[in-house]
């Protein structure tokens, strides 16, 4: 397992929302040209790490990216009609979003989740533009699910004291990726590693 220092930059920061783990307004569905049918199969509540005192909520499957993309992968996921996104989250801090893109065939998908992944030491790049941001990476690994997956860490510290801790995981089926983000206040030993890397496996799986 290694374990990478770094720092994160001004747009990540902007990302980050000042390190405040954010939970986006429950979205209204599927909008523009895609339809639900259209849509890959997606995570439930259920499927969520589970939280000690709070159980989870999933909005709406909705055409497009979220806002803020996860933060690793801001500029990296392509949007269009063919991305869609479903967002999670408790009553307390804790909050997730899935993100599923389907291109025109399993080369293409295979290129993007090679970025996506090399996205995730690129982070490091953002380093110098902020000073005050300081954090630590761990590469948890990859999963035997469909094309496969991969699974992240993250910790993000503040010099004012904040910190989160964030999970990420990139897996494909066949021309579609998908990208699930995990998050909450806290550091790498509040991070539930193997139920994510559970969560990851179905959401793979429930792509098609």
């Amino acid at each position: 397992m290694t374990i990478h220092t770094r720092r994160f930059g001004r747009r990540t920061a902007a990302s980050l929302g000042g390190l405040a783990v954010t939970v986006v307004a429950a979205s209204t569905g599927l909008t523009g040209m895609a339809s639900a049918a259209a849509a890959p199969g997606f995570l439930a509540a259920k499927h969520l790490p589970p939280h000690p005192s709070s159980s989870w909520t999933a909005d709406r499957v909705t055409a497009g990216l979220p806002d803020p993309v996860p933060f690793c992968f801001d500029g990296e996921l392509p949007d269009g009609d063919s991305t869609w996104y479903r967002e999670f989250r408790t009553d307390l801090d804790t909050n997730a979003v899935q993100t599923t893109v389907v291109t025109p065939s399993a080369a293409a998908a295979r290129a993007l989740a090679a970025e996506l992944n090399e996205a995730m030491t690129r982070c490091a790049a953002e380093v110098e533009q902020n000073p005050e941001l300081t954090a630590d990476w761990k590469d948890y690994g990859s999963l035997d699910v469909e094309e496969g997956a991969d699974v992240y860490g993250v910790h993000v510290a503040s010099d004012w004291g904040a910190a989160d801790i964030h999970l990420f995981s990139v897996g494909r089926d066949g021309n579609t990726v998908t990208v699930v983000r995990w998050g909450q206040l806290g550091d790498f030993g509040d991070a539930p590693v193997a139920a994510f890397k559970k969560t990851t496996t179905i959401a793979v799986n429930r792509l098609y």
